[in-house]
């Protein structure tokens, strides 16, 4: 799953429009949109859509043969 997808969830879980995060963010809506058109994000903009869509942004590898996270 994108990370466009997991906000598009996140934002219907909150009942927020992308409008409304955008302007949280203190960028456009257009801009916002664009972003998820491309699913280009950097990991400081993934905490800041986090943050105001009030979740916990991780990121990390997994070992897939021994299940260790970096």
């Amino acid at each position: 799953m994108s990370m466009s997808e997991k906000i598009r969830i996140a934002l219907v879980k909150r009942k927020k429009s992308i409008t409304e995060l955008a302007s949280s963010l203190g960028t456009s809506q257009s801009n916002l949109s664009n972003k998820m058109s491309r699913d280009n994000f950097s990991e400081k903009e993934l905490a800041a859509i986090a943050a105001a869509l009030d979740c916990t942004y991780h990121a990390g590898f997994t070992m897939n043969d021994t299940g260790e996270e970096i």
